[in-house]
């Protein structure tokens, strides 16, 4: 069975120190909280954490490095995290800056078995020192390697007793990649329905890449910037 109780048990003999983590989301959006909650709880240390950005201060991955159990994130944008800010400035926390399009697709050579490829991204600036370059067709490009990890865990908007997974919206982003790029995924669903309730067309990560997963029911949606308009009556407009 792929359907366990809760977030601790389905990361049982999972975690250990020095692991790599893959995280899914994008800013809040589509992050796997509990699982992320669970983590933190368990203790684990000295973790490298692959994700798109390191959640907002006191909200997912930044539960991790309040308390310091992060040592890396291999990430693209971190600019909404103070405590991310003022450890990597304080020498705490090691950080591997990617183009947010070279991370996504690191995570998808990982994924595909793919060791490494070209991106003229990057080329001629602080990304590109240290690694191999090429020309291809008069064009200058930067080898950028897979990434591959540990564990990965994923938040979805609904999945089957099979570990297939759909997920809704921008709340997609980097996690169907991750699901494949990791020797264990781990996913939390919002909604749990039956083997073949899902219509195959519709499946974004096929249950073979799923090992564990927990049903989610009330998952928090947080917003990670408020943006309202002004009443028009308030704003002094008329209809």
């Amino acid at each position: 069975m792929k359907l366990y109780s809760d977030a601790q048990s389905a990361l049982a003999g999972l975690l250990h120190d020095d692991m790599v983590i893959m995280a899914g989301g994008f800013g809040l959006c589509g992050i796997p909280e509990v699982l992320i909650g669970a983590i933190r709880d368990s203790g684990v240390k000295g973790l490298t954490v692959i994700s798109n950005n390191a959640g907002v201060d006191g909200i997912g991955l930044g539960i991790l490095l309040e308390t310091k159990q992060v040592v890396k994130m291999v990430s693209s944008y971190v600019g909404e995290n103070k405590m991310f800010a003022q450890q990597f400035l304080a020498g705490e926390l090691e950080v591997e800056f990617n183009p947010q399009g070279t991370l996504a697709e690191r995570i998808r050579a990982g994924g595909a078995g793919i060791p490494a490829f070209y991106t003229k991204t990057g080329f001629g600036t602080l990304i590109a020192e240290g690694k191999e370059t090429r020309q291809f067709n008069g064009e200058n490009y930067v080898m950028e390697t897979g990434l591959f990890a540990d564990l990965a865990v994923v938040h979805a908007f609904k999945g089957d007793a099979e570990g297939n997974l759909v997920y809704r919206k921008t709340a997609r982003n980097f996690n169907p990649m991750m699901a494949t790029a990791a020797k264990v995924t781990v996913a939390q669903v919002e909604n749990l329905v039956n083997a073949g309730e899902i219509d195959g067309d519709h499946v974004h990560t096929p249950g073979i890449f799923v090992n564990r997963m927990i049903h989610v029911p009330n998952a928090q949606k947080r917003i990670e910037q408020r943006t309202v308009r002004k009443h028009l009556e308030t704003a002094g407009e008329t209809v």
